[in-house]
């Protein structure tokens, strides 16, 4: 953008400055030939002082001295005409191949012929009348070659150019500098919103950037980021407060589990252990929630991570809840391991959100695949997919469903609040991953997880494992 105004603002003054440039060195020619022409004609009245003591005498020999003495000093020819238009003396010019001799013997002044264009100037040409009391008695005519005005003309355009280079080197640096100047402010936009775009919820624009007529949307934006930023401080401040409140319950729901523990007959040893587990893993949740609120970055507590064992026992977690539905797995190659460079908390959490979802949207004895695999299209990935096989959603509400609290109008009875997709993006995003959302052949909704690989967040990943 700024290229593109700069040019805005370079290609006026370079019109400018060639229109000014144009005329000038037109006027600039025309002043040279005017100046030779006024010095020839100075020396055309001395000549003429000469030839009329010469023509009144009847002596051509008066004037044919100066004539000569003319030639040899500044190489012009010049000759004396009678009133008959005859030769009176000459230093080598034949007047009759001259035609403004006609206009001098006719009593008038010959004009300059003065050309804008060097090439064009040939010779320079002064015919003077010479008068005695008022009686026309003959003309001196002189011609001199034009190569010294042409010369003089060139050096002067030369001369011009440069200064116009330099005139349009001045003006590109001034039109650049001046299109910087005013898009000061977009840029300080825009390295705000970067600033903001990364956590810096604090980044802001001094006031006095740029133009006036653009201090106003300075003005608005650090009004719009002081917005942005105290909501986001009061969603973080709610989610952490929340957090802090449901721990103390949790920690005594754990332990009156613990101490069911110790009364429950074997054979319900199985389902107090999914219970402690759960209590465990809503503990874990609160924990990401608190991570999330202060702004953390959990990729941090990243390590490598059996993507297939946590997404087994997530399964096997929710067979209890998805009553009258089927869940299967399916690993690389059956039963093979898929490791993943991750934070566990991150992956349990935006599975559960997910698989949830797809529970939720099955019909009682439907089916959910989950498949845990290297991305086909990405060996640096790893990809837990899950598919339901329920009603699905139109193909333009599939971009809408991971956003906060939008729920597809068919699905409006269905329980929820419209953020278990959002939140698993969001979490997924931490730690360097993301969520991907499909209609598959054959119905349903196809909720793609993708993780990095194990060693790509870091080589020391390959060490610990």
């Amino acid at each position: 953008m700024r290229t593109r105004l700069a040019i805005i603002l370079f290609v006026p003054c370079v019109l400018v400055l060639a229109l000014l440039g144009t005329a000038y060195a037109g006027n600039m020619a025309r002043a040279n030939q005017q100046e030779v022409y006024l010095d020839r004609l100075s020396d055309a009245g001395y000549l003429v002082i000469t030839a009329r003591q010469s023509l009144t005498a009847d002596d051509p020999t008066i004037v044919e001295g100066d004539l000569d003495r003319y030639r040899e000093v500044y190489g012009v020819d010049a000759a004396v005409v009678d009133q008959s238009g005859a030769t009176w003396a000459s230093n080598g010019l034949d007047p009759a191949a001259v035609d403004e001799r006609q206009a001098a013997l006719a009593g008038r002044r010959g004009e300059a012929d003065l050309s804008s264009l060097p090439w064009k100037a040939e010779r320079v040409v002064v015919a003077e009348p010479v008068y005695d009391g008022g009686d026309l008695v003959g003309a001196v005519v002189t011609v001199s070659d034009a190569d010294e005005v042409s010369r003089s003309i060139w050096s002067s355009w030369g001369i011009l150019v440069a200064a116009g280079l330099a005139m349009c080197v001045l003006a590109v640096v001034i039109a650049h500098r001046t299109a910087g100047w005013v898009l000061r402010p977009v840029r300080a936009v825009d390295t705000a919103m970067g600033e903001i775009g990364r956590g810096r919820l604090d980044a802001r624009i001094p006031p006095s950037t740029g133009p006036p007529e653009l201090r106003e949307v300075i003005t608005r934006f650090n009004a719009m980021a002081g917005q942005v930023e105290h909501s986001m401080h009061r969603q973080q401040e709610f989610v952490s407060n929340a957090s802090h409140e449901l721990r103390n319950p949790l920690n005594a729901l754990m332990l009156r589990v613990e101490d069911l523990a110790l009364s429950t007959p074997p054979e319900h040893a199985t389902e107090v252990a999914h219970v402690r587990a759960e209590a465990v893993r809503m503990a874990h949740i609160l924990d990401a929630l608190l991570l999330l609120a202060d702004d953390a970055n959990l990729a941090a507590g990243a390590h490598p991570l059996d993507v297939t064992e946590l997404v087994a026992r997530r399964v096997e977690n929710w067979r209890l809840l998805a009553v009258g539905r089927e869940l299967r797995i399916d690993g690389s190659d059956g039963n093979g391991s898929v490791w993943a460079e991750l934070n566990p908390i991150v992956l349990e959490c935006a599975f559960d959100a997910v698989l949830d979802n797809a529970v939720k949207f099955s019909p009682v004895g439907g089916r959910v695949d989950v498949t845990v695999a290297v991305a086909h299209d990405d060996p640096d990935a790893v990809d837990v997919v899950v598919r339901d096989h329920g009603a699905g959603v139109p193909h333009e509400e599939l971009d809408r469903l991971a956003e906060r609290f939008w729920r597809s109008p068919g699905h409006s009875t269905v329980r929820g609040s419209g953020l278990g997709l959002a939140i698993a993006s969001e979490l997924l995003a931490t730690g360097g991953g993301g969520l991907r959302l499909g209609l598959p052949a054959g119905g349903g909704l196809e909720v793609r997880l993708r993780v990095p690989a194990r060693g790509t967040l870091g080589d020391t990943a390959e060490g610990t494992s």
